[in-house]
């Protein structure tokens, strides 16, 4: 199977939620060096709640396969076991304008000025 590349979504079940809870999309924004060598990724979760936040990036419909407008959680970053990961109908990965959105959300999130 290949490695989870940096950009892409996934469908996630995030720990410490409740085993019956529906999985989520999650952004996968660890290099792809790691992704290819460790046992575990960094990932920002997602939503098609909308709301605006210095630390939301939306990710409009059709980007990597989304099939609707959707939020990157900036402020909740995570690391998870590969095993969290289902697939899911998404294809490609996001495009650099919206990565550079999200590595900046991010930065936001933990406290670097930007």
């Amino acid at each position: 199977m290949p490695y989870p590349r940096r950009g892409e979504v996934y469908l996630v079940r995030l720990s410490g939620h409740p085993k019956d809870t529906k999985a989520r999309p999650a952004l996968v924004v660890s290099l792809d060096v790691r992704n290819r060598l460790a046992n575990d990724i960094i990932v920002v979760p997602m939503s098609t709640t909308l709301r605006p936040s210095p630390t939301h990036v939306e990710l409009p419909e059709g980007e990597a396969g989304l099939d609707r407008t959707s939020t990157a959680k900036c402020e909740q970053i995570t690391t998870l076991d590969k095993s969290f990961l289902i697939r899911g109908t998404f294809s490609g990965t996001i495009s650099p304008a919206k990565m550079a959105e999200v590595e900046k959300a991010i930065q936001r999130a933990i406290g670097i000025a930007i």
